[in-house]
């Protein structure tokens, strides 16, 4: 079996793009070549800044003949038909055979087809892959029609067996290929003829290109770590960076040089940002300062003078730049020494933050308003935390911002401490924005949590207000990120009420929200009065009074605890509930990697207080391990079928069972275990449910199994005597009432 090597070698990949691509190519000649009938052993797929390769083993040397038989229509069928099915097959009436079949003479056709030679078959699929290559960008050059990431300058592909080796003949445009590349573009800039994969992955280590971007990596981190120590220094780690970096270099030579005195001022954020952003460089601190001291860069080269010359280059470019971010934070500091970080964030009220939504400014009103809700439950001084959230955002008319937009909060925190502010305000600056993501750390200080929570709140409902809502894989203003950070601030730092800090929010968009549907009420008003023939006033009578029996009905808080007039909340009720719906679909997907599954989640949501996410989280924790055990699963077999049972007579008799079971009209010993079992259940479930302790009423819950196993394997419902029979189907409410505090297991599968 030979094994193949294909490279396609061009100008420099962008370094986001090649591990992308490398998976790519691999996946679509892979795909191509079992689809055309030649599996192989293995395979793998590397890439330079100048090279994607493939190379597999143990490839078949031809595609194994086929035979297939295809049934067509009768014999006596009409012409039409018989036209078309030979038009599928390609053959003609005479090469048509005609069996006999059950419901009578039938045309077969017999098709053969004679394998392929590998060859053969690479050349189309590897032609196929480069012209059809799913480049994020690509570019057209010269006078051909190929488009490439880069122009494309030579294809290398080989078949190599223990007899020998040959080229497989791809012609695409202007190339045809060949058993040639080029070492590195410096160093070693020859032609290298190879023979297979082992001949030229040593050719090109001679030739100073390292295919594997992975030992480029390792390389790079480990010299940059030996360098770093032996000046007594330490690399900051930039996993996102080191990855970059090495698809940036075929040759990685590690260079460490040292920054500015006057520079070493800067806080550390700006210099790593300056560095890493404009220089990819990173950045080396002083192990006992945490001052950032130095830097390390990577050539693509060695040089006789061992770097020097580079990295006098590279020094007077960052000079520059860091010149740049010392004059901004400089004059960041003299205007906050001037008019306070207030003054500083002034200009917010001239930017826009959503032409639906107002200006910064209007949006730093209504998170400073809801901090201040929210402070009291998370344990934050409220005036505090209103004044963390008046500043939170000043840093977005800062010059240091303006350069570095990844630095707003960061920059925050220390003009908040440049001003003399309290050090939970400058905390909260640079804290609020957080969590960013999944991994992303979690405030935990009162005022910051209570500000970072009104930001994100505020986020939500606005964009929700004017009905901007994710959809598909849509979301342009990140709104699934920051419910995802709602819920990990709510479930790490407090209990609340998120249906009614939601509403409270909500507040800051009524009017506008309550103008536009105004208008939308008014005409759909004037429409049911003309249809019913009675007044526009008596239908808004109607509807309000509608309105409000819904809203006591499903929120009633809305209107009894949070003190917001009826008229807005019944004009909040619906958003609300949407943006809550919301929730819970984040919540799902955050303790999907818990193991919780969806239905599990959907059994608790079903509870009274499911906006109180920690209530909802710690009870599908224990329903989560409750049902995945085995007294779990079969207890839930059998409140399925005590619920199935007594749903279909309640739907049959048209009554509901809901009391009356007494433990005197019981005839066997299996039933009155279950009315005893359900007494010690009810008794210690109802306290385990009220101090919100699950594990022990689900622990009770498992003490019905075997009870109702054995109620269910002795006992009857459907008895004769409709006493008994009405007894029995009482009995059985009990056990849907006993499961009922804990959650709706009628919304779990299986």
């Amino acid at each position: 079996m030979p094994d193949m090597l294909l490279e396609l070698f061009s100008e420099e990949i962008p370094a986001r793009m090649q591990a992308r691509a490398a998976a790519d190519l691999k996946k679509l000649v892979m795909d191509g070549l079992v689809e055309a009938g030649l599996t192989y052993a293995s395979a793998g797929a590397f890439s330079t800044p100048r090279r994607l390769v493939l190379t597999i083993e143990g490839l078949l040397a031809e595609s194994k003949p086929v035979r297939e038989e295809r049934k067509g229509p009768k014999a006596d069928a009409p012409d039409a038909a018989l036209q078309g099915f030979l038009r599928s097959t390609g053959l003609t009436r005479e090469q048509l055979e005609v069996r006999d079949d059950k419901k009578g003479q039938v045309f077969f056709a017999v098709l053969e087809k004679p394998g392929r030679s590998a060859p053969a078959i690479i050349a189309e699929v590897v032609e196929a892959a480069i012209r059809n290559f799913p480049w994020p960008k690509s570019m057209r050059w010269g006078t051909g029609t190929l488009r490439w990431v880069r122009p494309l300058h030579s294809i290398l592909c080989v078949l190599s067996d223990e007899g020998g080796n040959e080229v497989v003949p791809i012609t695409v445009d202007h190339l045809t290929s060949g058993n040639t590349t080029y070492g590195h573009r410096f160093m070693a800039p020859a032609r290298l003829t190879v023979t297979g994969f082992e001949d030229y992955t040593a050719k090109l280590r001679r030739a100073f290109v390292m295919l594997d971007a992975g030992e480029r990596e390792a390389a790079i981190w480990q010299d940059a770590q030996n360098q770093a120590f032996a000046a007594g220094l330490e690399i900051v780690p930039d996993a996102g960076l080191l990855a970059e970096v090495a698809g940036l270099v075929e040759w990685p030579v590690v260079l460490m040089g040292r920054i500015g005195e006057a520079f070493l001022g800067l806080p550390a954020e700006v210099l790593q940002t300056s560095m890493r952003e404009h220089q990819k460089f990173f950045s080396v601190k002083n192990p006992k300062t945490g001052r950032i001291e130095g830097f390390v860069t990577v050539a693509n080269r060695e040089t006789a003078d061992y770097g020097a010359t580079i990295l006098a280059g590279n020094n007077k470019v960052l000079s520059a730049r860091l010149s740049d971010a010392k004059f901004f934070w400089e004059n960041d500091l003299r205007t906050v020494g001037a008019v306070g970080l207030d003054g500083m964030g002034a200009g917010l009220a001239n930017v826009t933050f959503h032409n639906k939504l107002g200006s910064q400014a209007d949006r730093i009103t209504r998170i400073a308003a809801l901090a201040r809700e929210i402070a009291p439950i998370v344990g934050a001084d409220a005036d505090m935390a209103e004044q963390a959230a008046n500043v939170a955002k000043a840093d977005l008319q800062s010059a240091m911002v303006g350069e570095f937009p990844e630095l707003q909060g960061t920059m925050g925190g220390y003009y908040a401490r440049a001003a003399g502010l309290p050090e939970a305000v400058a905390a909260a600056c640079k804290a609020h924005y957080s969590p960013l993501g999944p991994t992303d750390d979690v405030p935990s200080d009162p005022v910051s949590v209570a500000v970072a929570l009104a930001d994100k709140i505020d986020t939500l409902t606005g964009f929700w207000a004017i009905d901007e809502k994710p959809t598909g894989s849509k979301d342009p203003y990140a709104l699934r990120r920051a419910a995802l950070g709602v819920i990990r601030l709510v479930l790490g730092n407090a209990r609340l009420s998120l249906a009614s800090l939601i509403a409270t929010s909500m507040i800051d968009h009524y009017h506008r929200l309550y103008r536009e549907l105004s208008l939308q009420r008014r005409s759909g008003i004037a429409e049911a009065a003309s249809e019913l023939g009675i007044s526009p006033f008596e239908v808004e009578r109607l509807k309000m009074e509608a309105d409000k029996r819904k809203l006591q009905a499903e929120r009633p808080e809305l209107l009894a605890d949070t003190g917001i007039d009826e008229r807005v909340a019944r004009t909040m009720l619906p958003y609300t509930i949407d943006l809550l719906a919301f929730f819970h679909d984040r919540l799902k997907v955050f303790l999907k990697d818990e193991g919780i599954r969806h239905d599990i989640i959907d059994a608790c949501i079903a509870m009274p207080n499911n906006d109180d996410l920690t209530l909802l989280v710690n009870r599908a924790r224990a329903l989560n391990a409750f049902i995945t055990s085995d007294d779990g699963t079969n207890l839930l077999q059998g409140f399925k079928r005590a619920n199935n049972i007594l749903t279909q007579a309640e739907t049959k008799d048209g009554v509901e069972y809901s009391y009356g079971a007494d433990i005197k009209f019981a005839e066997t010993d299996a039933e009155r275990g279950l009315f005893h079992a359900l007494d010690a259940a009810e008794y210690t479930i109802k306290p385990a449910m009220e101090a919100e302790d699950f594990a022990t009423a689900m622990q009770e819950l498992a003490k019905l199994r075997a009870p109702i196993d054995a109620f269910f394997d002795t006992v009857q419902v459907n008895a004769d005597s409709e006493v008994i029979r009405r007894n029995r189907l009482n009995l059985l409410h009990r056990i849907r009432a006993a499961c009922a505090p804990v959650a709706d297991l009628t919304k779990i599968e299986g």
